[in-house]
């Protein structure tokens, strides 16, 4: 029994030790939580969805959705070969370009009316608290963060390990402007460093006015957060950004729900759309969207093009690699909306809606 006891308290020191890393970040505290704590997106200890969001489907279990993760067919997973890319001079873009610039999964680049955001960005090569877990595909990791030029803005949809590099964060420090999240991401970013001025946190339904022609709405997602043991202690987000002349909407991850339909008859129509499309399974459709409904939630937003994102990089889920983005051009032959699959660091013009992208996965065993 005490060596059983012993055993027991060296392990938990050294979880202990792994999860105070500065990586793992901060809960809120203090001021920042009784905001929270007043927060009606906030409720038994926890930020919730505005619907009922179970963590699995009804019918799954945790051991069935680790079994099939293990010891499913692997096949293709992972591509056979590298991912192709371009590599656009972010530097050298005239700030008078409209431009979005993928750089795979949920990390995106935007110079919209003459500023420039940075969404998600993960350049470390991991979407995982281990080195050596999640790794990106070959191919995908063609940027770096001295790639990046000063960003106006840095905008964070929630904290998970694919959308909130620690490393990428530390290492563009001295080029990030502002931050825009949601709330109780902020205390990651107290914690490492940044100062409270440049930290915008932000509430479902609630706007940032920047200027007469730019404005942040931070929007509802349908998903979760946590870095560590606790979840949903900061809340993740969806932001539309609205200048005079364009309206874009990045959707984080989520799965579908009616926050769609209500986004899309309050600022329709929109001119783009980026949406969660991947690392989907129907053990856990609450939280991301299933191919079927992608298309669905960019009519509901009222949509003129369409970005699907979150795939093309790292493994998260059980489908073949290139499924995603198989399937939504499959299911958009029906549809007819203007999708958009750019090769990352393309840049895609933003105004330019004729602008034609090719199937680029298909190159790829």
């Amino acid at each position: 029994m005490a060596i059983a006891l012993l055993i027991l308290l060296i392990f938990g020191i050294i979880v202990y030790i792994f999860l105070s890393q500065p990586k793992f970040g901060k809960l809120p505290k203090g001021d920042q939580l009784e905001r929270i704590k007043n927060s009606e997106n906030y409720r038994s200890g926890a930020f919730q969805n505005l619907s009922p969001t179970p963590d699995l489907t009804e019918g799954a279990s945790y051991l069935g959705v680790m079994k099939e993760f293990l010891f499913g067919n692997k096949a293709r997973m992972k591509p056979n070969g590298k991912i192709p890319s371009l590599k656009t001079d972010l530097h050298g873009l005239d700030r008078k370009q409209d431009v979005l610039v993928w750089f795979g999964h949920s990390s995106y680049f935007l110079h919209v009316e003459g500023r420039r955001i940075l969404v998600d960005p993960v350049f470390s090569g991991s979407a995982s608290p281990v080195p050596f877990g999640t790794r990106a595909f070959e191919g995908t990791d063609v940027y770096a963060p001295e790639d990046i030029p000063e960003i106006d803005f840095l905008m964070i949809t929630h904290d998970h390990w694919d959308h909130l590099d620690y490393a990428t964060i530390i290492a563009l420090k001295p080029k990030i402007g502002k931050i825009v999240c949601g709330l109780g991401i902020g205390a990651h970013f107290l914690h490492w460093g940044f100062s409270p001025d440049q930290i915008l946190e932000r509430d479902w339904n609630e706007s940032l006015d920047f200027d007469l022609d730019f404005k942040v709405h931070v929007l509802p997602a349908r998903h979760f957060s946590g870095r560590g043991l606790s979840r949903n202690k900061a809340l993740w987000v969806s932001f539309l950004l609205e200048t005079a002349k364009m309206k874009i909407y990045l959707g984080g991850d989520s799965g579908y729900d009616s926050h769609f339909k209500r986004i899309g008859e309050k600022f329709g129509p929109i001119d783009l759309a980026i949406l969660d499309n991947g690392q989907y399974d129907k053990s856990w459709k609450y939280v991301h969207m299933l191919p079927d409904e992608i298309l669905l939630a960019a009519q509901d937003l009222d949509a003129a093009r369409v970005l699907p994102v979150h795939s093309g990089k790292f493994v998260l889920s059980n489908h073949s690699w290139d499924e995603p983005l198989e399937k939504i051009v499959q299911n958009n032959a029906e549809v007819g909306l203007n999708l958009i699959t750019p090769l990352i660091g393309e840049k895609v013009r933003l105004k330019d809606t004729t602008q034609e992208f090719s199937a680029w996965w298909r190159e790829i065993n």
